[in-house]
């Protein structure tokens, strides 16, 4: 793992909502520490309701980390496009953060309960 960045366990629930619909909540969170960025949290796939989530083409790589595959969110009243993404297979290091979720705070809340 790349020296400025840590992974750590949440302890307490996290919920994960979109448009003001709850699409997880998770006992197994982390939060991941990179440099002075703000902190991330990832949630396990098992946790967030995969039905509302699309796969998209979009992609970006990391030096860190590797490279990150997005999702849309689809609601009954709003798309949220590459709201979510994910390291399916991340870089040697990074496994804690294999398959987990994360969500761009402008578009999905992440609320610790």
């Amino acid at each position: 793992m790349a020296s400025h960045i840590t992974v750590s366990p949440i302890f307490g629930p996290v919920t994960v909502e979109a448009a003001g619909v709850v699409i997880g909540t998770s006992h197994r969170a982390l939060e991941l520490r990179e440099g002075s960025a703000p902190p991330v949290i990832y949630v396990p796939r098992q946790d967030i309701d995969m039905a509302r989530l699309t796969k998209t083409r979009h992609r970006t790589t990391c030096p860190w980390k590797g490279e990150a595959s997005y999702y849309s969110v689809v609601l009954p009243a709003t798309l949220l496009e590459n709201a979510v993404w994910s390291y399916e297979t991340p870089l040697p290091g990074m496994a804690a953060i294999a398959g987990y979720l994360a969500f761009y705070p402008d578009k999905i809340t992440v609320r610790r309960c």
